[in-house]
């Protein structure tokens, strides 16, 4: 008769732990991706690009960075009200990172590709696909070398970004 109590509680317990962890991850993942769009927004500002140069069907440069800092906003924006689900919130957070790197693309191209640019645009490269890895079949969004992988890519592109001078 107590086996099943105990064997309720210790499910019980593990999804309560299931939970806590995952909203951990959101904390986590949301965080990132927040970073990479304050970078994907600095990096547009600096190249000159305003939200009203986003297209439905980009094919500019300038466009395709603006539709992708748009809808990273809106998807970043709606995560709170999302249900707990790591491996999509890692995703939010990848989508973010590529396009920070989009982002990155077309200030690098205003700059003229000066070192310090380039630099930002090569670690905004990395820390995409550092997040995608992590979002990725392997991580799911729960592999922790994988997340602090894309911590780590994520604060070295933003302090490039700093450097070239676009935040």
């Amino acid at each position: 008769m107590s086996e099943p109590i105990g064997a309720a509680r210790l499910a019980t317990s593990a999804a309560e732990t299931g939970s806590a962890s995952a909203a951990a991850l959101r904390q986590v993942h949301a965080a990132r991706g927040r970073k990479a769009l304050d970078r994907a927004e600095a990096a547009c500002r600096h190249a000159g690009i305003e939200a009203h140069d986003a297209r439905a069907v980009p094919t500019e440069p300038a466009a395709k960075a603006a539709n992708a800092l748009r809808l990273s906003a809106q998807v970043l924006a709606e995560l709170d009200r999302s249900p707990l689900d790591p491996a999509a919130d890692a995703r939010c957070a990848r989508n973010a990172a590529a396009a920070a790197a989009v982002a990155a693309q077309v200030a690098r191209d205003h700059d003229g590709a000066t070192e310090p640019s380039a630099a930002a645009y090569r670690a905004a490269l990395k820390a995409s696909e550092a997040a995608m890895r992590a979002a990725g079949s392997e991580g799911m969004g729960r592999n922790e070398e994988l997340n602090a992988t894309a911590d780590a890519a994520e604060a070295d592109a933003s302090l490039a970004a700093q450097a070239a001078g676009w935040i």
